[in-house]
């Protein structure tokens, strides 16, 4: 017998089983088959919905974040609209806010969208949103008289949100474990 092996051999055992297949258990496999079942995993959609009822947190977390979405989106139509057909003092200003906001709105729209069918890349934009409405609604209830009230809502509901995803239910129901949280 000869020591070399033949190229078929060798390439038979470190191609791994074929794709969709699993390798069998026990046998060590080569690196080539590990390295090849690692591109096969990260090239699957990693961001599947986890199986079960989605809980009661996550659906309250994204109506919450959709409210706060469509109101930004409200209020930047008005703006940009103000912009166009009013008299502001500079109308290029009132027009850049206008479409700031819009652009800012599509934040926690997106992030409703993605609790809602429970992506796990959602909660980072949602928390994200509400850590940034809260120093706004901190400066509307400082600025006192009507503001007041607004400031208090987004402030109630930025906190509301934020206790809501960071709750362990809501993490699971994510797919985001422990080490992933």
């Amino acid at each position: 017998m000869s020591s070399k092996k033949s190229a078929p051999t060798k390439k038979a055992r470190t191609a791994g089983p074929p794709q969709g297949q699993k390798a069998p258990q026990g046998k060590p496999q080569g690196k080539k088959a590990q390295q090849a079942q690692q591109a096969a995993a990260a090239a699957a959609p990693a961001d599947t919905a986890p199986d079960g009822p989605r809980p009661a947190r996550i659906t309250a977390a994204a109506v919450l974040a959709a409210v706060e979405g469509v109101v930004l989106l409200g209020f930047g139509v008005y703006v940009l609209i103000m912009g166009l057909t009013g008299d502001p003092e500079s109308p290029q200003q009132a027009e850049m806010l206008g479409v700031t906001v819009l652009a800012l709105a599509a934040l926690p729209l997106l992030a409703a969208r993605g609790l809602l069918l429970r992506r796990r890349w959602s909660r980072g934009p949602a928390m994200i949103t509400q850590l940034m409405a809260l120093p706004v609604a901190w400066t509307l209830v400082q600025n006192g008289g009507g503001l007041i009230a607004a400031g208090a809502a987004i402030g109630v509901a930025a906190l509301a949100v934020l206790a809501l995803l960071i709750n362990p239910t809501a993490t699971e129901a994510l797919g985001i474990g422990p080490r992933d949280a």
